[in-house]
C-alpha cells in the first residue's frame, strides 16, 4: 500500500486534470482505444472508478453506468477508498483477485486510458517512471490474461530499445505513434 498509493494518486490526478481539460467538441472524437470515442472513455474511466471503489469496500462489481461528466470526483473516492489499509487485505470476493492484483489493474487503467484521452484530445501527457515502471511490471505478467479477458488487444510491435512506456503501449495493443 505504502508504494503503490503515490502512484495511484498521481495516475488518477493526472488523469482528472486531462478529463476536466476536454472540451464539448472534442466527445466525438476517436481514441486509441478503437472500441471508445473520447465520450465513451470517459465514461470507462467513471465507471472504473466507481468499481474499484466498491471492490476497496470489499463491495460487488458495478455495472457501468451512462456518462455523467464527473470522473474527477469519482476519482478522489476510488483514492480515499484504497487510501483505508483494510482495502488492501486478503482477496476480492466480486473478482477472486488480491486486493493487490487489483489496484496494480487500476493503475494501469490510469496510466494508459490516461495517455488515450490525451492523445485523442491534444493534450500533453508525461507518466511518471515509477508508475511506468509498476505498470509495465505488472502488465508484463500479466498480459496474456488481459488479452484472454479482453482488456488487451493482440501486441503491437515496438523496437526493444523503446521507451518503457512506449513498450507498455505496445504490450496491450496500443500504437504509441497513433495520431489523433
Amino acid at each position: 500500500m505504502d508504494d503503490m498509493m503515490p502512484l495511484m494518486t498521481h495516475a488518477t490526478e493526472r488523469t482528472a486534470r486531462l478529463v476536466s481539460a476536454v472540451r464539448e467538441e472534442q466527445l466525438g472524437s476517436p481514441t486509441p482505444c478503437a472500441k471508445f470515442d473520447v465520450k465513451d472513455l470517459i465514461n470507462h474511466l467513471e465507471w472504473v472508478a466507481e468499481l474499484f471503489e466498491s471492490l476497496a469496500g470489499d463491495g460487488p462489481m458495478v455495472e457501468q453506468a451512462p456518462y455523467a461528466g464527473d470522473f474527477p470526483e469519482r476519482g478522489r473516492r476510488t483514492l480515499a477508498a484504497w487510501s483505508r489499509p483494510e482495502a488492501w487485505e486478503g482477496t476480492s470476493a466480486a473478482m477472486g483477485m488480491p486486493m493487490d492484483m487489483l489496484a496494480h489493474m487500476y493503475l494501469v487503467d490510469m496510466v494508459v486510458h490516461g495517455w488515450d484521452l490525451a492523445r485523442a484530445t491534444g493534450q500533453d501527457y508525461a507518466p511518471g517512471e515509477a508508475e511506468v515502471e509498476r505498470a509495465w511490471r505488472f502488465t508484463e505478467r500479466m498480459a496474456e490474461m488481459g488479452r484472454q479477458r479482453g482488456a488487451f488487444g493482440p501486441p503491437v510491435a515496438v523496437p526493444g530499445d523503446a521507451p518503457r512506456f512506449d513498450r507498455l503501449l505496445g504490450l496491450i495493443g496500443r500504437d504509441p505513434a497513433w495520431p489523433a
